[in-house]
């Protein structure tokens, strides 16, 4: 009944979706195409397994779970769907043709029965968060065996869902096995009524992230070709409007003591690029586009407008703040940064990835401001301190190294569904 009520509910707020869908549209080019897709009008080859892995981030740790699955399982037709332009990129650049890709549809009934009945595929894995009633429901009525892997629930997000117990639980009990990262999201799970045989505590796949040699010496190139190999360089990654003025500010505070310093700036959506540069130039700042590749001597900021480059942007830099923290967003992933043997900043407002924040913090790794003041201070501290900034990197690389093996632990029970 209350999955109904939902379904009725999404109905009348189609118009408000179709407008949201134009609106993402006028600004960004990349929503222009495709809309089929969102309603499951597109045409699509049978599978056997499906892949949900949204936006950027997760399918940015979906990839090395897929690759893992296509070498175990040659002969396996898999489709990856995702809901932004920026995970359909990714997916793109992974694997080309050598997946069935497409957006998944909204959640409206008659879409996602209309892609199912397609697709027809015999397993799903959904990636961290992205679970929809509607999608979950039917299904499971096909009898497709669903798995949520490197699974995430947030004390918030917990909340949430037990504020609607007659949609959500229901929801989580069609799922066959649940790959979460942490003992408390698999208590969480547990206390809607997820079946404890159910969950595995696996960690995050995000640990396992390899990076190559070669990228990690491009983006040394990077840096001793903008002449930058003393000075303070930082970057501020994955950053939404409402943080753009704290993190300039922040950047002008670490000028006043190195005038050198340069500051990395990549915000979240593309469609924010503009929104960035207009700030900047109204702060008074020499801008230089990544996409130009024109940096010169007075450059005090690089934006970061090109795709698929965030990571190497931060093996050129010394220190990391990573965005969605300084507003109610959540935050991003922290350990890309970390990786690359950066000191990381992040502001209060990190629920998404509050365990592997306090594993980085708890190591030296990690230091949490409150605000763009705080921020230019806890920059220039570090860089003050060769010391404390080196010791801070090794720190962050070893957390990362410590916790290794999820993506072993997740691929043994995607073994285990796919039977």
């Amino acid at each position: 009944m209350h999955r109904i009520l939902y379904s009725a509910l999404l109905y009348l707020l189609s118009p408000l979706i179709v407008l949201y869908l134009a609106f993402r549209a006028l600004k960004s080019a990349d929503y222009r195409g495709r809309w089929g897709e969102r309603f499951g009008c597109h045409r699509l080859e049978k599978t056997d397994l499906l892949v949900h892995s949204v936006s950027m981030g997760e399918t940015l740790a979906a990839i090395p779970l897929i690759r893992r699955i296509q070498a175990a399982y040659p002969g396996l037709h898999i489709t990856v769907t995702t809901t932004s332009p920026t995970g359909s990129a990714e997916v793109l650049k992974a694997f080309g043709d050598a997946v069935q890709h497409c957006y998944l549809p909204l959640d409206f009934p008659m879409s996602v029965r209309r892609f199912l009945t397609q697709l027809q595929p015999k397993h799903c894995i959904i990636m961290e968060t992205e679970l929809w009633p509607n999608l979950l429901h039917h299904a499971a009525k096909a009898g497709v065996k669903l798995m949520l892997a490197n699974g995430r629930l947030s004390a918030k997000s917990a909340r949430r869902y037990q504020s609607w117990p007659g949609l959500n639980c229901p929801m989580l009990q069609t799922l066959d096995l649940l790959a979460v990262q942490t003992r408390a999201e698999a208590e969480r799970f547990e206390a809607l009524g997820v079946a404890a045989g159910k969950l595995h505590v696996c960690g995050s796949v995000k640990f396992d992230i390899q990076i190559p040699e070669e990228q990690r010496a491009r983006a040394l190139a990077w840096r001793q070709s903008w002449g930058r190999q003393t000075a303070p360089v930082w970057v501020a990654g994955s950053v939404h409007p409402g943080e753009f003025e704290a993190v300039l500010s922040a950047h002008k505070h670490l000028l006043s003591v190195w005038p050198e310093a340069l500051l990395i700036l990549v915000p979240r959506h593309p469609e924010q690029f503009e929104a960035a540069a207009e700030k900047i130039r109204q702060m008074g700042l020499e801008l230089t586009r990544r996409s130009r590749q024109q940096m010169t001597a007075g450059t005090q900021v690089l934006l970061g407008d090109t795709m698929g480059e965030l990571l190497s942007l931060y093996g050129a830099a010394d220190q990391a703040f990573v965005g969605g923290t300084l507003i109610a967003n959540g935050g991003h992933n922290p350990l890309e940064p970390a990786a690359m043997g950066l000191a990381v900043l992040m502001g209060p407002n990190h629920w998404d990835f509050a365990e592997i924040t306090c594993l980085l913090h708890a190591a030296g790794a990690l230091r949490l401001v409150d605000s763009g003041e705080e921020l230019g201070q806890a920059l220039q501290a570090y860089f003050a301190e060769p010391g404390a900034l080196k010791q801070a990197s090794r720190a962050a690389m070893e957390v990362v190294s410590h916790n290794r093996g999820a993506l072993d632990k997740q691929f043994a029970l995607v073994a285990a569904l796919i039977g």
